[in-house]
């Protein structure tokens, strides 16, 4: 019984020989066993991932069966994962809350107030303002990107505040 040569497949020449033997094969199988709809070739990538990421571990007289097995379990995950998916769609979706109407119809009212009032703002205040609370940035990042000093951009900030408050009863 002869030894071989190498006992594990990270050579680059080696593994570049083992995916061109083995790809369009085993792109095949997976094919053949569960369809295009599944993206085998995606899989097939996969598997030679896991296979690169694990080479020090394998022989290269073991590296197809491991290509093959590593990449029908992907297949396989990718249906479990479908099923959850096609589970969770097939739940009835929760319609109804426990809010009532008026508290619905006093958040609709709120809501076009509180757009009313920052469309009021001067541009400086609203981009200030927005860029704070909306994308969440510090007060650092706006005056760096507005290229302002801090000072300035809390001035525009506090003044659209003391504005939505008098245009808007109860913030």
């Amino acid at each position: 019984m002869s030894k071989p040569l190498q006992d594990h497949i990270c050579e680059s020449q080696l593994f570049e020989r083992l995916y061109k033997r083995h790809s369009k094969n085993l792109h095949d199988f997976l094919y053949y066993k569960f369809g295009d709809h599944l993206n085998p070739q995606d899989q097939v990538q996969e598997a030679f991932i896991k296979l690169w990421q694990n080479c020090s571990k394998i022989s290269p007289d073991k590296a197809k069966s491991y290509l093959f097995t590593t990449a029908n379990n992907l297949m396989l995950n990718v249906i479990a994962h479908k099923k959850v998916v096609l589970k969770h769609h097939l739940e009835p979706q929760k319609t109804t809350t426990n809010e009532t109407p008026e508290f619905v119809l006093q958040e609709k009212e709120y809501h076009i107030k509180l757009q009313n009032a920052i469309s009021n703002l001067t541009e400086a205040q609203r981009v200030a303002f927005l860029m704070n609370r909306v994308e969440g940035k510090r007060f650092k990042e706006i005056a760096e990107l507005l290229d302002i000093s801090v000072k300035g951009v809390e001035k525009r900030i506090y003044g659209a505040l003391k504005k939505l408050r008098k245009e808007i009863d109860g913030i």
